[in-house]
């Protein structure tokens, strides 16, 4: 019996179709990282790019809507299926019977224009982020990876492409495998526990050769000392919990009324709905002064650090995200959902005028996350891992749970994946998505 052990041991160790499998596998994985970090320097850049085009402020009543209208067109031409987030692409992906159903949604054409036209939608000042679609893009990265490695575990290799995508996009390899457990599969197989940690951990190396090691939002010292800190956890947890299903109420209401109104001409009304709401988040732009275009990461790294943020950032920034998603663009949700967290925790430190506004901030970001995407969990990790707040991990979780559990009262699943199975029911029926 140990001679049999051993010689399969021994063939599993030297097989050669076993090791161009690994090495196809790591290589993707690697690659993962250096797109990702790429894609976050490209954003980065475009999102300056904009800001050096509007030094009139009115400039934005044209530049946005136009930017709207030719991302919405190239992305419904070329990229069909690009339109969005692009976790909810992902989450469906590993649903999908039909391998050609999902090579489709991610393939290396697709994840291309997902990064194009995302970085074109920031240079035109939309609200949104990158780290959706690098989610969809790891996972198309790594499923042609298998493939070239004639690997058989497609939803693994989606899973593990995902949760790399999410770690190299934040530098936080912890956040990203809760949120392959917690998000992405939510019924987590044993067997893809391998491939989600040795692609978070290579993504990550490629991630920390190019750009070494960093704590997204800086790093916070803030800790919760007198009583009124401590009120403001359950605050906050509510109002995120609140504002977040209000998020996701209307992202789905919208989506849904959308959908049927383009219906009815499905070639020119697609380009009218970008225009509007380019037009909309041009005009909260222009009232926030020019504070909720592009991610948000700027203000809510400085609320972080201790600087104030106005009491309409909130509001203003929530509008110009659904009008961003919903216009049928490129682009995920995830950094400016955290900004407006933000604004909510820094409205909520005002008003309590707490010992530790920085911490309040970080609760209000944790809570509104969880609110939305009800991911409470990945929603405390990611957030202590980008703010490097040790001392906050406790009530980081706890305002994430309170968040979860007000937002479940009134949306009973999270966005994510209601998106992922309304794009299901749409991919049986035969019908072409345009709004996931």
């Amino acid at each position: 019996m140990i001679a049999a052990l051993y010689r399969r041991h021994r063939k599993l160790l030297f097989s050669g179709r076993r090791w161009r499998m690994r090495l196809v596998f790591w290589g993707g994985a690697l690659a993962v990282g250096v797109v990702s970090v790429g894609f976050a320097a490209l954003a980065t850049q475009a999102t300056h790019l904009f800001r050096s085009i509007l030094f009139r402020p009115w400039y934005a009543l044209i530049l946005t809507p136009a930017g709207f209208m030719l991302s919405s067109f190239l992305a419904q031409r070329f990229f069909p299926g690009s339109q969005g987030s692009g976790i909810p692409q992902a989450i469906a992906a590993r649903h999908m019977k039909d391998t050609a159903e999902r090579a489709r949604l991610l393939s290396l054409k697709l994840a291309f224009g997902k990064i194009a036209l995302t970085l074109l939608s920031l240079v035109c000042g939309a609200s949104i982020g990158r780290e959706g679609p690098t989610v969809q893009v790891g996972a198309a990265i790594l499923l042609q990876a298998g493939r070239l490695g004639r690997m058989v575990s497609e939803r693994g290799l989606i899973l593990a492409g995902a949760a790399a995508g999410v770690a190299a996009a934040f530098n936080t390899p912890l956040a990203g495998i809760v949120f392959a457990i917690e998000e992405m599969g939510r019924a987590f197989e044993q067997k893809n526990a391998g491939l989600v940690l040795i692609a978070v951990i290579l993504a990550g190396i490629a991630s920390l050769g190019l750009v070494g090691n960093y704590d997204y939002f800086g790093s916070n010292g803030s800790m919760l000392i007198v009583t009124i800190d401590w009120v403001a956890v359950a605050i906050c947890g509510v109002a995120g919990g609140l504002a977040g299903a209000l998020f996701a109420k209307l992202m789905l209401k919208g989506t849904s009324l959308i959908r049927g109104w383009i219906a009815i001409a499905p070639r020119w009304r697609p380009l009218i709905l970008a225009g509007t709401c380019g037009l909309t988040v041009a005009a909260c732009g222009m009232i926030s002064g020019n504070a909720t275009y592009g991610t948000g990461y700027e203000p809510a790294r400085l609320a972080v650090e201790g600087h104030g943020m106005a009491w309409d950032f909130a509001p203003l920034k929530m509008i110009a995200t659904l009008a961003s998603t919903l216009s049928g663009i490129p682009g995920g949700f995830f950094s400016p959902t955290l900004s407006i967290g933000a604004g909510i925790g820094g409205v909520i430190a005002d008003v309590l005028h707490v010992h530790a506004p920085g911490a309040i901030i970080l609760l209000g970001m944790a809570a509104y996350f969880a609110g939305v995407v009800q991911a409470p969990i990945t929603a405390a990790v990611i957030i202590g891992e980008m703010s490097n707040a040790s001392a906050m991990r406790l009530p980081l979780l706890l305002a994430a749970l309170i968040g979860f559990g007000v937002s479940r009262i009134f949306q009973r699943e999270s966005l994510y994946h209601v998106m992922a199975h309304n794009f299901l029911a749409r991919q049986s029926s035969g019908q072409q998505d345009t709004k996931t």
